[in-house]
This record gives structure tokens, C-alpha cells and sequence, in this order.
């Protein structure tokens, strides 16, 4: 028997609705996830700001998949990727309501906060390992590993405080805050730390990593885990690198 979804695509074919037609199939699964990272021409002042002219070519992507029910609160998330010889840069723009930070030490429970999240392969085989970033809207943030032999821990402390990090956020949300903020993290990840833990493919023309984003707010009062790539499993759960998309380094 022949699907509503399929039956919407050959029409939309008929009609030369192309851009329709690629829609359709990312929510059906059929396209993966991919980010074009363009590569740095100056070295930037790491400071939150999403509106610097190091960013202008960088390309924008959203966060509009879920995992769990859909939110009551689905904060509009945006990330930008660039690179340069040295480092990979990233930086988050969040819309949020509900907005809460407790965590006050690297490697902790920055994830129950408001958070932004990067987790990421160095390569194109999610086989090798991943990484993950997870910083809260403060610039707190936890850094750890998994290995191609299952070794799971934290970066160490002199390797993260590698990482340079920023963050837009003037007001103090210990006690969460409810009226709507925008807030802004700004980081960049040395190489040179992460070849510390697993084999990188040093990004330059043609290099692919796998990577995913996310944002999640576990213990605020309207908690969500959202996503770039989808993530199809039955509970909220972002260690999956299987679904993780790609970074295709230009």
C-alpha cells in the first residue's frame, strides 16, 4: 500500500516542487544532516558576539527536531561552525524563556541548566570516539570523551582550560528568570587537545567530521532536548553518535 508520504512526493515531483519535495524527505529520515564550515580568513576575538564580521560567511543552522514530547518551550537555537589551521570555532544563539544556571565548575552538571551542547567525531567513523562540549548560558561548561575502546572520562582540567570561551549574559540566573532573554556562547577548541584522546582528521578542504547540536534545560521549569540532526530513540538521549550528522569542511 502505497504511503500518504509517498503519494505527497510524487505529487510535489510532478509540480517541480524541489524544494518541497528535499523538506519531505529530512522528515522522513532519508537526507542526512549536513553543515558546511567555512574556513576562517582572521583570528577572532572570542566575545560572544554573534554579529561580528567573523562571522558574516558562516553558514546558520537551527535546532528543530525534539526528543522526549514536544516542549511546552522550544527555544529558537541557532549554531555557526568555522576553522582555521589551530582551532574549530563555534557559537550558539539561544531565544530563551525559563532561563537558569547553577552549575559553577568545569565538569559539572552543566546540563541541567540552560545548555548548549556539541558533541562530535573527528572523522567521517563514529567508530573512533566522540567528544562532547556542554556549556551553560553562564560559559560553564563539562568537556568528556568516549574512545574507540568504550573509555568514557573528562578531558583533563589543564586541557580543557585550553578552550576559550564566552558568554553574552549579563544577568544573574541562579533563580531562574522567565521573561524572554537571548544569549550567546562563543568558543574555540584547540586541535591539539583533542589529539590528546583520539585520532583527528585536522580539518581542511574535503575533510568530514560527524557531529551533532543540541540544546536542553533538564532541571529548569520547562525543561525540552532539542536537536540539529534527529535522533530516533525512545527517551531523551544524546549520546547516540549513529545519528549524528555531518561538518563537511570547506
Amino acid at each position: 500500500m502505497i504511503s500518504f508520504l509517498q503519494i505527497l512526493l510524487i505529487l510535489l515531483l510532478r509540480a517541480g516542487c524541489s524544494q518541497f519535495i528535499q523538506q519531505a524527505e529530512q522528515q522522513a529520515g532519508q537526507v542526512e544532516y549536513s553543515y558546511l564550515v567555512r574556513q576562517a580568513d582572521r583570528t577572532p576575538q572570542i566575545n560572544a558576539v554573534w554579529g561580528k564580521k567573523f562571522w558574516n560567511r558562516a553558514e546558520k543552522t537551527s535546532l528543530k527536531n525534539y526528543m522526549g514530547d514536544y516542549p511546552s518551550h522550544f527555544p529558537k537555537t541557532q549554531v555557526r561552525v568555522k576553522y582555521d589551521e589551530n582551532y574549530i570555532y563555534v557559537t550558539f544563539r539561544v531565544k530563551d524563556n525559563y532561563v537558569k544556571a547553577v552549575a559553577t565548575q568545569t565538569n559539572g552538571r552543566v546540563f541541567q541548566d540552560s545548555c548548549v551542547e556539541f558533541f562530535f567525531t573527528p572523522g567521517p567513523d563514529v567508530s573512533r570516539g566522540y567528544f562532547n562540549l556542554e556549556t551553560n548560558c553562564k560559559g560553564v561548561f563539562l568537556f568528556q570523551y568516549k574512545n574507540s575502546n568504550n573509555k568514557q572520562a573528562f578531558v583533563a582540567l589543564d586541557d580543557a582550560r585550553q578552550i576559550e570561551i564566552s558568554h553574552s549574559l549579563e544577568e544573574n540566573v541562579e533563580n531562574e528568570i522567565t521573561k524572554p532573554l537571548t544569549w550567546i556562547i562563543e568558543y574555540r577548541i584547540p586541535f591539539s587537545v583533542l589529539s590528546k584522546y583520539m585520532e583527528v582528521d585536522i580539518p581542511g578542504p574535503g575533510v568530514q567530521w560527524r557531529a551533532n547540536f543540541y540544546k536542553c534545560a533538564d532541571m529548569t521549569s520547562h525543561p525540552h532536548w532539542l536537536t540539529w540532526a534527529p535522533v530516533d530513540f525512545l527517551k531523551p538521549s544524546f549520546h547516540r553518535p549513529e545519528f549524528f550528522g555531518w561538518l563537511n569542511f570547506e
